[in-house]
């Protein structure tokens, strides 16, 4: 019995069989948890006053990096990762749920916990350098697990399709790792990273060229997260592969 669950014993069409149809790893529960009860606290517990202080306290602000250290408290220290933590409405907060279970739950499976909160501080991180290296200086809010998202599609795409272009959503996370010459040669990496890239491309220029009403997507922080996940994911990456699935 492995320790992922699943055992290699026996015909693998039992070991499907036996695979739960709806089986989220423990850690990725655990941080959606997190982020539910954060937006929970902050909607209907803290008064409007004490919520702008959570958001100037945790969120990111480019702006605080052109002001002395010395004369601000240490939001700029913590807030590259905090604002991750952090989401501007239940939509905002669902939207990146869903796509944190696409696509975190094989990344999760494959690097195990630890690694997931490393990949999770450090692509908050890239997301967000990426994103204050085209508006530094600028005196505006990022919050939102977005650009971690982004950096598990970007890991992911290392691995999940297989070589028909499918994905099992249980097993993918036993798939080969391919390498990046390998995967920009793939034609389902290809086509989910262009649609990708597409689609955040147009909803920068949909902000760039026309007019916004409240808050605004952080389109180059997911940029940011997708190719720290993309380029980096070897080095969280342990696991070894099933050559039956490669």
């Amino acid at each position: 019995m492995r320790n992922d669950g699943i055992e290699v014993q026996g015909d693998e069409a039992d070991v499907r069989k036996r695979e739960p149809a709806f089986n989220l790893p423990g850690g990725l529960v655990f941080m959606l948890g997190v982020l539910t009860l954060i937006h929970v606290v902050r909607t209907y517990l803290l008064s409007t006053v004490a919520d702008e202080n959570v958001l100037l306290t945790f969120a990111f602000i480019p702006g605080r990096y052109t002001i002395p250290f010395a004369e601000q408290d240490l939001g700029w220290l913590w807030s590259p990762v905090t604002y991750s933590l952090l989401h501007g409405s239940w939509e905002h907060l669902i939207f990146n749920a869903f796509w944190m279970v696409a696509f975190g739950a094989p990344v999760v499976r494959r690097i195990g916990l630890a690694r997931f909160f490393l990949f999770w501080c450090l692509s908050a991180i890239a997301a967000v350098a990426f994103h204050s290296a085209l508006h530094w200086g600028a005196m505006i809010l990022v919050v939102g697990a977005s650009g971690v998202v982004s950096g598990l599609m970007g890991a992911a795409a290392r691995f999940v399709f297989s070589p028909s272009g499918r994905i099992s959503r249980q097993f993918a996370h036993l798939n080969r790792r391919l390498t990046i010459s390998e995967a920009l040669s793939n034609r389902s990496v290809l086509v989910f990273s262009g649609i990708w890239f597409l689609t955040n491309f147009l909803i920068g220029f949909g902000q760039i060229f026309g007019s916004a009403a409240g808050g605004t997507v952080a389109w180059e922080a997911h940029i940011g997260g997708f190719l720290f996940g993309f380029l980096f994911f070897p080095l969280f990456d342990v696991a070894t592969a099933d050559p039956r699935r490669d």
